[in-house]
């Protein structure tokens, strides 16, 4: 017969057995860490504390806030709304904005070109050597893109050279990446970034090619 002791050791196994099945299945749900049960699943973005709205199917166009940036040059200096929240990752005549995921990206290049928008098109496309590129349009100066990142799996870039001439010269390119499932939002940034978009013009500008 047990003792009243034996009986209350008994019933703390019974429960430290229970825990640790408790505990084995949430370490199996969330791939052998027992830390990250409220971690974010791989894939998924949080929006908290990114300052820039995502759900499960991509980031969201109609949610999306801004501010001016102003990069370029002192000679030349060059400005443009992109996404709140976002950091530059360089300046300069070529700055690139990222948001604190690092999942999405606007880039500018304001250094110009004596090639036409549609050449520069032709020319990106070549260039991309990047694993299952696919090629979805290449109208109006703008050629968008998915391909496969080996790390990040499936990309979509969004590239825009933009002309102040008429598409005889390129003034500035902006390109947008983020991932297949992102497009309306990516589409947003572009546009707006495009809208917003402030250089200055200078006649007797000495472009690189």
């Amino acid at each position: 017969m047990l003792t009243p002791r034996h009986q209350a050791l008994l019933m703390t196994l019974a429960g430290m057995t229970v825990g640790v099945a408790v505990f084995g299945a949430v370490v199996a749900v969330n791939g052998g860490n027992p830390f990250s049960a409220h971690e974010t699943p791989a894939g998924i973005v949080s929006p908290a504390g990114s300052g820039t709205p995502s759900r499960g199917d991509g980031l969201q166009a109609d949610q999306l806030q801004y501010v001016e940036q102003s990069f370029g040059t002192s000679a030349e200096p060059v400005s443009a709304e992109v996404p709140a929240g976002w950091k530059s990752a360089q300046d300069g005549t070529r700055p690139k904005f990222v948001d604190p995921t690092g999942v999405w990206q606007v880039r500018f290049d304001t250094r110009g070109s004596k090639q036409s928008p549609d050449q520069l098109v032709a020319a990106r496309e070549r260039s991309i050597r990047e694993p299952g590129l696919t090629v979805l349009s290449r109208d109006n100066g703008t050629l968008v893109y998915t391909y496969t990142d080996t790390t990040r799996g499936p990309r979509m870039g969004l590239s825009r050279f933009i002309s102040l001439d008429d598409g005889r010269n390129t003034a500035v390119e902006i390109t947008v990446g983020g991932r297949p499932q992102d497009e309306a939002g990516l589409r947003a940034i572009l546009e707006h970034a495009t809208e917003t978009l402030e250089i200055p013009v200078d006649d007797n500008d000495d472009r690189p090619n």
